[in-house]
């Protein structure tokens, strides 16, 4: 779909709708749209926004990873978050909601048959910044999880990095001549908040098992496991017993809470 040049009207309502968010103040969201390109001044574009955007950005997604991964160390939390607030993950979540139709550019550039990566990872974080600016933090969290929370599952999942099940399978072909399998050992919770056990296998030989919020998500846990104690086999079995236990207990704490709120007062 084409952008709007800086004489053309711009659809306010419908950009709102695709977005989730109606603005109390438009002026915000005129201000998140505009590119350099189509601003008077470079102060009215959305280059600033963009900036407070980004900040607001790695906050939230860090708050939720802190607190959705506690198993999780530094490096990988850190690894994580650099693909989750990518440019080229917000540009995808840009063109899949097709804000390419509300950018307000100037006349040279609505000449060009694609918007430029840059421009649409732009006006993600400007949005961002808008929604923080007129309604504050939550909605602003809201947004940026309600299209992030697929991406950090996607990065935790390795298929976005990280990936774990991959090493794992080039490491039993290249060392043991076999290919890893997966086996579902548990699961516990409900239907929309349940947790999965996972543990890899080479052969005959089962490695220590991991939970996880998906079975994708536990089956790179599990690969993980199995690598750590390929290279270390004597640290892994003294580290493993302490780690499953605390993960059955964070497991088992998720579910009761989940069962607890679907109880009807």
């Amino acid at each position: 779909m084409p952008c709007v040049d800086d004489n053309s009207p711009v659809d306010f309502g419908a950009c709102e709708e695709r977005i989730g968010y109606a603005f109390r103040d438009r002026a915000l969201l005129e201000a998140a749209l505009t590119h350099a390109s189509g601003a008077d001044h470079r102060l009215e574009s959305n280059e600033r926004m963009e900036f407070l955007g980004d900040a607001i950005l790695g906050s939230v997604v860090s708050e939720r990873l802190y607190h959705g991964y506690p198993e999780f160390l530094e490096g990988d939390l850190t690894k994580i978050k650099s693909v989750v607030v990518s440019r080229q993950t917000c540009a995808k979540i840009s063109r899949d909601l097709d804000l390419q139709e509300f950018l307000i550019l100037g006349k040279g550039m609505t000449t060009t048959p694609d918007v430029p990566m840059s421009l649409l990872a732009d006006v993600f974080e400007s949005l961002v910044a808008g929604i923080y600016l007129d309604g504050g933090n939550e909605p602003a969290a809201d947004f940026i999880l309600r299209h992030m929370a697929p991406e950090i599952e996607l990065a935790v999942s390795g298929e976005s990095g990280c990936n774990f099940k991959s090493q794992l399978q080039q490491i039993a072909q290249r060392e043991h001549g076999v290919t890893p399998c997966y086996l579902m050992l548990d699961e516990k919770g409900p239907d929309h908040a349940k947790c999965f056990k996972v543990a890899a296998q080479l052969g005959g030989r089962r490695f220590e098992a991991a939970w996880g919020r998906s079975k994708k998500e536990s089956e790179q846990r599990a690969a993980e496991n199995a690598i750590c104690e390929l290279a270390e086999p004597s640290k892994a079995t003294n580290d493993w017993s302490e780690t499953m236990a605390a993960e059955d207990a964070a497991c088992e704490s998720r579910a009761a809470e989940a069962a607890q709120n679907d109880t009807p007062e």
